[in-house]
């Protein structure tokens, strides 16, 4: 349950059919809003380039399927240094976000996205104490509604921060960044992709490595020939029946030898079980 400012939010607000109204007297139209709505704080939002300008979600940004805002928590700073860092209480080394200057910033996101979506958002942290980031969770964040990602920089964020305005904490994995930028990145640019027009084919992002809890196949462009080595001719036959279950069975195959764990407790149907026993043979007599 959150507290303290996030509380206030519920009514500053008001919804009517498809219109939201602000306390300041302004309308939204929620039929006009995006397919995806991103608030994003951080103290270098300018990092968030990268995606924003470019590739798959800056064309997505463009042709308004996502809408990405931003607040810098350096914006609500009072004193004459906009200090966004203090000293941890116990000592040690480094420094922790400033909680009213963070704090005020996940507010004024939190009251845009409901402003802009007539929905509370999920505020998210990125932190290597969160649950590591896969295809099932980028899925379940991709449909949650708004989000509002919170990027942290030195040591961390307060943990009453955590636990009054941050509702989850996800990781992208057990290692040290200088920042949650770039995590952020990673989530923003794995749920765009789940976006409907997001994708150049509808089907892009079904068929993504992953996306079903296996590993991609191989995939061949031209020339048919290179370096004396040639494209299967399953995939030249224009049988689209056999070049499916080939996909299938090199994407089990690869997982069995790459990934095991993701099929570990996995439960295949026959189909699949029959592909992956003829991949394994076929491995086992091509290494003899």
């Amino acid at each position: 349950m959150k507290t303290g400012l996030s509380k206030q939010l519920s009514s500053e607000l008001t919804v009517t059919d498809s219109t939201v109204t602000a306390a300041n007297g302004e309308e939204s139209n929620l039929t006009d809003a995006p397919a995806m709505w991103i608030g994003v704080v951080s103290l270098f939002p300018e990092m968030f380039d990268a995606v924003t300008q470019q590739g798959v979600v800056g064309r997505a940004v463009e042709k308004q399927r996502i809408a990405l805002e931003f607040w810098n928590p350096r914006d609500y700073a009072t004193d004459r240094h906009r200090s966004v860092d203090d000293r941890p209480y116990g000592g040690g080394p480094g420094m922790l976000m400033k909680v009213d200057t963070l704090r005020a910033a996940i507010f004024d996101a939190r009251q845009r996205a409901e402003q802009a979506t007539g929905q509370s958002p999920t505020v998210i942290y990125l932190s290597p104490q969160g649950r590591k980031l896969d295809q099932q969770g980028v899925q379940a964040l991709a449909s949650a509604g708004p989000l509002v990602v919170v990027a942290g920089r030195y040591e961390g964020i307060d943990e009453r921060v955590v636990e009054s305005d941050i509702d989850e904490e996800w990781s992208i994995g057990d290692y040290v960044l200088s920042g949650g930028e770039l995590p952020a990145m990673v989530l923003i640019d794995a749920a765009a992709r789940l976006v409907p027009g997001v994708l150049g084919h509808q089907d892009s992002a079904i068929e993504d490595s992953f996306n079903d809890g296996l590993l991609d196949c191989p995939h061949y462009t031209r020339p048919e020939m290179i370096d004396g080595r040639q494209v299967p001719d399953v995939l030249l036959s224009g049988n689209h029946a056999a070049i499916k279950r080939w996909r299938l069975k090199q994407s089990l195959g690869r997982t069995w030898q790459r990934r095991p764990d993701l099929l570990a407790g996995r439960t295949l149907d026959a189909e699949q079980q029959r592909l992956l026993d003829e991949f394994i043979e076929e491995h086992a007599l091509s290494t003899k």
